[in-house]
This record gives C-alpha cells, sequence and structure tokens, in this order.
C-alpha cells in the first residue's frame, strides 16, 4: 500500500523469538486471544489496553522474552499507524466537513425529494453508501438515524424498512471498503494493491448491500413492527447555516479519492510499465494520502466555503474532527502491534506448516479466523487486524487479485453476528428504540447476511479471476 507498510518493516523479523512447537504455539496464539477477550469483555477494558496486555501475554505463553516481545509490539504499533494514521485523520477531517457544512443533508434531501414508496429503501441504500464513504461507522449512526427517523414518521413507512437498507449501507462500506480503518489495515499488513482492492470490493458491496438492505428489510419489518421513537429528534447544526453546498459539488468531492484510486487501478493494468510518465502521474495522485489529501483541500472549498465558513470556521472544524479519532488510532495500532507479535512468535510459520495439509481454501480459512475473533470480541476493527496477521505469511504466494479478494474476505467475517458485546449494537437499540430480542433480529441478522453473501461472492470471484 505505503512504503511504510507492516509487511516492509517487519521483513527483517523473517526468524520467530522463540522456538515453540506448533502444538504449544497454537495454545499460546488462544491464550492470548482469550486474555483479550476476557478483558474486553468481562473487565470491560478499553480495546487499547486489552490488546496491549494481550500482546505481552502472548510473548509469555509461547515462552518469548519479554523484551522481545516488547519490542516486537511496539514495532508493529508503530508501523501500522504509520500506514494509516494519516489516512484515518484525514477520513476524519473530510466526514466533518461533509457533516458540518450541510453538505450530508443536501446528499440525503435531494435523492428523498425524488424516491417514494418501494423506492425508498433504495434510496436508503444509495443515501447510506455514499455518505458512508468517508465517515467511521458510528459517526454514520449518528447522522443518518436521525433522517431516517423523519423519514418512517413523515411518510408513515415501516421503520424497519427505511432503517435497515441504511445500516446495510453504512456496515458493508465500513468492512469491505477503503479508505476505513479495517480494509486499510488488512490491505497494509497482506501486501494488497489498495486499488485492485477497491475496485473489487465495489463489486463485492453491490450484491451484498441488495441483498442485506432492501430484500432482507421485507422480512425485519414483518418480524419489528415498531413505530419510529416519539422522542425529539435533536436539530442538526447545518440547519442554521445560510446556506449550503450544492448537490453536486458535495458528491463529487465525497468520490474524489475513490476515483483517484480507481483511476490509478485502471492504469497500472492498462500501462503496466513502472517507468511510464503516466503511470508515474496515476501512482502519485491514486495514493490514498494524496487522494484523501486533494478531497480535504477541495472539501475546504467546495464544502466549507460554499457553506460560508469562515477560515477560523474551517480551523475550528478540523481541529475538532482530530480529537475523537484519538482512541480508533490508539486501538488500530495496538491491533498492528498485537499482528507482529503474532508474526514474531512464529504463527505465521506454523501457520503455513498446517495449511499445507488443510483441504480448507485460504479465503474461508481467513473468513473463519475473522469470525471467530469477531464473535468474541465485538469489534469489527480488532477481528480484521487479529486475522490478517494471522493469514499473512498465506499472502506471500498470491497474484494481486486473489490478495485482495484475501483482504475482502477478512472484511466480510469481521461483520459477522454483532451481538451485546459490540458497540454497534447498543447505538442501533437506542437509536430505534427496540429491545435485545429485536435489536438480535433484525441489526444482527442483517450482519450475519452481509458477512455470508460477501464471502459467497469473495469466492465466486476467486472461481472467476
Amino acid at each position: 500500500m505505503t512504503s511504510l507498510s507492516v509487511e516492509t518493516l517487519a521483513a527483517d523479523a523473517t526468524e520467530p523469538i522463540t522456538s515453540a512447537g506448533n502444538a504449544h504455539l497454537g495454545i499460546a496464539v488462544l491464550a492470548g486471544i482469550a486474555v483479550i477477550v476476557l478483558l474486553i469483555t468481562r473487565f470491560k477494558l478499553h480495546a487499547f489496553l486489552a490488546l496491549t496486555i494481550g500482546s505481552l501475554a502472548l510473548g509469555a505463553f509461547a515462552g518469548a522474552p519479554l523484551d522481545a516481545t516488547i519490542a516486537s509490539f511496539t514495532k508493529g504499533l508503530g508501523a501500522t499507524v504509520a500506514g494509516v494514521g494519516v489516512l484515518i485523520a484525514l477520513g476524519a477531517i473530510l466526514g466533518k466537513l461533509l457533516a458540518d457544512s450541510g453538505g450530508a443533508d443536501r446528499i440525503v434531501d435531494t435523492i428523498l425529494a425524488r424516491a417514494s414508496g418501494r423506492a425508498m429503501p433504495w434510496a436508503m441504500v444509495l443515501i447510506a453508501s455514499v455518505i458512508g464513504l468517508p465517515l467511521f461507522f458510528e459517526v454514520g449512526i449518528v447522522l443518518l438515524i436521525p433522517v431516517v427517523l423523519l423519514v418512517a414518521r413523515r411518510g408513515d413507512y415501516s421503520l424497519m424498512r427505511i432503517g435497515v437498507p441504511a445500516l446495510a449501507g453504512l456496515s458493508v462500506m465500513h468492512g469491505l471498503i477503503p479508505p476505513h480503518p479495517g480494509p486499510l489495515v488488512a490491505i497494509d499488513a497482506l501486501g494488497a494493491n489498495l486499488g485492485v482492492t477497491l475496485a473489487l470490493g465495489v463489486v463485492v458491496a453491490i450484491p451484498t448491500v441488495i441483498v442485506a438492505g432492501p430484500l432482507f428489510s421485507r422480512y425485519a419489518a414483518r418480524w419489528v413492527d415498531i413505530p419510529a421513537p416519539d422522542r425529539m429528534i435533536p436539530q442538526r447544526p447545518s440547519e442554521e447555516l445560510e446556506r449550503r453546498p450544492g448537490f453536486g459539488a458535495t458528491v463529487a468531492t465525497v468520490l474524489l479519492p475513490v476515483v483517484l484510486m480507481l483511476a490509478k487501478a485502471l492504469v497500472d493494468i492498462v500501462v503496466d510499465d513502472p517507468e511510464n510518465h503516466v503511470q508515474r502521474v496515476f501512482d502519485v495522485v491514486g495514493s490514498p494520502l494524496i487522494a484523501l489529501l486533494a478531497a480535504v483541500l477541495v472539501g475546504l472549498f467546495t464544502l466549507g466555503r460554499a457553506a460560508g465558513f469562515t477560515k477560523e470556521r474551517i480551523s475550528s472544524t478540523v481541529e475538532t474532527s482530530l480529537a475523537p479519532i484519538a482512541g480508533v488510532l490508539l486501538i488500530v495500532g495496538a491491533g498492528g502491534g498485537f499482528k507482529q507479535t503474532l508474526i514474531d512468535v512464529g504463527v505465521g510459520a506454523m501457520i503455513l506448516d498446517l495449511s499445507e495439509n488443510w483441504a480448507i481454501p485460504a479465503l474461508l480459512l481467513a473468513w473463519l479466523i475473522a469470525v471467530a475473533i469477531r464473535l468474541a470480541t465485538g469489534s469489527a476493527t480488532v477481528a480484521t487486524i487479529s486475522a490478517a496477521g494471522l493469514v499473512a505469511p498465506l499472502a506471500a504466494g498470491m497474484s494481486t487479485t486473489h490478495a485482495a479478494l484475501l483482504v475482502l474476505a477478512i472484511g466480510a467475517g469481521s461483520l459477522f453476528f454483532s451481538h451485546v458485546n459490540d458497540a454497534g449494537f447498543w447505538l442501533v437499540k437506542e437509536y430505534f428504540g427496540m429491545s435485545v430480542g429485536q435489536t438480535v433480529k433484525t441489526w444482527s441478522v442483517m450482519e450475519t447476511i452481509i458477512s455470508v453473501v460477501g464471502i459467497a461472492v469473495v469466492l465466486l470471484l476467486s472461481l472467476v479471476l
């Protein structure tokens, strides 16, 4: 992905820091993951601390020297933050500009004005997918759910018929499409091509979001027939603005990084000459750092200035966008440290040894590992990072296409059956005013459908490509 990828910085870690056998290492890995799970679920410890302690526990269980374990963890943490930290920050700035300027509202209002009746669930999928591109999942929920409640109330729609497609759009973007942190970290860890992964991610996302969104929402509305909650919906800050950005300019700004990265991937395929000047130019402008930086700089004018923001207001918006991502960066970094510890104690070599006799395909194996960690920890990001670390050796001999599919298989697995140990579960429950059982019937089942359909499409693509 970048010259500062985790794999590049970990290239010198060819010899494991412990000589434990496969059985011993397997037990150590399970024990290390169990420590993380226990700390997160039982003791409600922050994921950053849990991953840090779990990494040290993994090294201790594997018989590695403490100083070597610490070195592995800190190297992985630093390399991961170096690889994706700036991208997460740029994504947060773009998302904040989109929300505060009223650009997000402009997209929502324009599409809703042109959709009605049976078209509304499809409109909600489109809205959520577009809005979800630069936003973190939780931010997308906070932004969109008040709109969902208003649409359901004023249009007399079933809340689940409108809400499930919106949730599906946000969730699919979060798990499968860069520049979200999970896919970015997996791309970094597996050495996959970002442009190819992005292109294939879109191919996988379209049928997945259709099945889990508009189609499943028909059944969800029958299982859970509740009205929109009567509580007062908070006023959106953009409603106080004298003007808002235009629809076309807003959509163009949101899609700019995606277009630049896809253009780079297409040029790489068509030209395929590293010395060609055109390819070199697109390699630069299509790199995730430059693509997202360009979108932010353009957004300062097309979103911020278009909304009448002063220079001071724009500066304040950028500043406030960075504070909430501190925890995300720490969790992602600690996850990278845990991944590097897994590699350095020799887990990668163990998986390679064992997988020689396995009949299970690598893509399905990656999905199953991500599913297990997701169910245990409740975190899609932790599941993605940990699974990527465990299956990274399997990507070494893969083609560019299959390495990208491996990233998507992990992303699909990381979304499987959200339940009570997932913050998103409670966020959805509270916003929609559902009981735990109703949330399981709708949100949890929807997440499982996304995961299963996602891996099915990935496996089909692996047979064709």
